[in-house]
């Protein structure tokens, strides 16, 4: 990323369509063709990984299977594995605008298991289907297992499964089960085919166009997942799989009692024991999606906070020393050099700024954090960004600009519309827009809710909150050409148009 240039953040699921979600389907190659019309160079989507409670892409069953909601119905048709008929009379959605993940998960999964059966009958794409397989059986398997169990157990969380014996992976009891559960693991599988299939299709479509995917990994997995299943020892656990601590931060500017993000700790000595095997595994299967990966929470490889396993709010925890660069160490030398971006935001202090450095990644800034400081000496502030970094609006995590103004204070305001040379009949987002595309870093990503111009209910996240979040999708009609030729404007004048094929690593 040493090439100024600009891309747009827009997750999968926010893309409109017909199937009460966005997918994989016509809307995204859609999105595609409107990145190339408009100059951009990246497209960052979040975690692709499947969802569990809350709904959250940073709380997956799985770090590497994918969510199965944004399998495209019509592309399943076109290939002969579905019929218009098996779909075309569900309602998805009761609200163009936001995701009912209650209607999705009640209607997608009869629709899904025709297919897997249909699918079978279809001998020109079992070869394809044994070859993909064979290519992900280190983690393929295990995950269908696993769902297969959950859902047999009343899609309770692995500790509370009604069969311990289950939950500690005894042979004799996991036999008992592939063969009891052998449909449902099948299905597991094939929708995992599906998923990956579509999804390649999409990437080699967006690649060939000169478009690059930013893909975005958790630092952690869930307590409720494949991998603390499987490889217990990797995580601080007691016998019943049950987190002896968990993850969060302490209080910060969206908590007073901090964030209780709720996943396991990491047992980074057994990690290091293996020189970062499942790291190394886990970041190679992140770049057969991606083109670029964003690395949340940077901050928790120099130091982490470690919480009780049964406390409630977040803020009794304390700070453990990370792996540091020895992880990254070990990802070059099995990897080599990868394109990465960290997101170091938060608790950043010097350990994590020397990690960094260190690993010579480019990190982020977050330009509504910089406004706050009416004096301009914030880290964010526009003026202080560096080339070698990322440089955004706001995050998911983060209000839209519109909502960001209107929870300013009067001098912050001031302090903004003046920074920005804004015009009374300017819209704030667009002044925004400017401000981020002039800055000094080599990559800008503006959020699409700002591209659009939309107001507070459009925030995909309120962090430490369960409920209404993920759920924004925007509609086709909003993006109107006036929106697009701005975008052109200011990508063109500030020289971040993708004009050769050359930004790929």
């Amino acid at each position: 990323m040493n090439k100024r240039a600009s891309g747009v953040l827009m997750h999968i699921s926010s893309l409109p369509g017909k199937f009460g979600i966005g997918t994989f389907g016509k809307e995204a190659y859609e999105f595609v063709d409107f990145l190339v019309e408009t100059k951009q160079t990246y497209w960052q989507i979040l975690p692709l990984t499947t969802t569990s409670f809350g709904d959250s892409p940073y709380q997956s069953f799985s770090a590497m299977a994918g969510n199965t909601h944004f399998i495209d119905f019509d592309l399943l048709t076109k290939e002969g594995i579905l019929k218009n008929e098996d779909y075309e009379s569900f309602v998805f959605s009761n609200n163009e605008e936001l995701v009912d993940y209650d209607i999705l998960f009640a209607m997608r999964r009869p629709i899904l298991e025709k297919a897997v059966e249909q699918f079978l009958t279809i001998d020109e794409l079992t070869q394809d289907y044994a070859a993909f397989e064979s290519d992900n059986h280190s983690w393929l398997t295990n995950y269908a297992e696993f769902m297969a169990l959950k859902e047999y157990f009343d899609n309770k969380a692995l500790p509370f499964w009604d069969d311990k014996k289950a939950v500690v992976r005894e042979e004799e009891t996991l036999a008992y089960y592939r063969q009891l559960l052998a449909k449902e693991i099948h299905y597991h599988k094939v929708c995992q085919y599906f998923f990956f299939s579509q999804w390649q299709k999409l990437k080699n479509y967006a690649n060939q166009r000169n478009i690059a995917i930013i893909g975005d990994m958790p630092i952690y997995v869930s307590a409720d997942s494949v991998e603390v299943w499987t490889m217990p020892e990797l995580f601080k656990l007691d016998n019943d799989r049950k987190p002896l601590f968990v993850a969060g931060v302490p209080a910060d500017d969206f908590s007073s009692d901090g964030q209780l993000w709720g996943n396991p700790i990491y047992d980074w000595e057994n990690h290091a024991k293996t020189n970062y095997t499942w790291w190394i595994e886990r970041i190679r299967e992140s770049f057969k999606l991606y083109d670029y990966l964003r690395i949340d929470h940077f901050k928790g490889f120099s130091d982490y906070w470690e919480i009780d396993g049964k406390a409630t709010i977040a803020r009794y925890g304390s700070w453990q020393p990370g792996p540091g660069i020895e992880l990254f160490n070990a990802v070059k030398e099995a990897l080599g050099e990868l394109p990465i971006i960290a997101e170091d935001l938060g608790n950043i202090d010097d350990k994590a700024r020397q990690l960094l450095q260190e690993a010579n990644f480019p990190g982020m800034k977050v330009l509504e954090f910089g406004f706050y400081d009416i004096e301009g000496k914030s880290i964010d502030s526009p003026h202080r960004c560096i080339p070698n970094s990322v440089a955004y609006t706001g995050t998911h995590d983060n209000e839209v600009i519109n909502g960001w103004y209107d929870n300013l204070t009067l001098d912050q305001k001031k302090y903004f519309d003046a920074y920005s040379n804004r015009k009374p009949i300017e819209p704030v987002s667009q002044a925004m827009l400017r401000v981020l595309f002039a800055t000094a870093s080599n990559t800008v990503i503006a959020t699409m809710q700002d591209i659009l111009d939309k107001d507070a209910k459009s925030r995909m996240n309120l962090p430490s909150t369960v409920g209404g979040n993920w759920q924004w999708r925007m509609k086709k009609e909003d993006l109107t050409q006036d929106k697009k030729d701005f975008l052109i404007k200011i990508t063109t004048l500030y020289q971040r148009g993708n004009e050769k094929n050359d930004l790929f690593y």
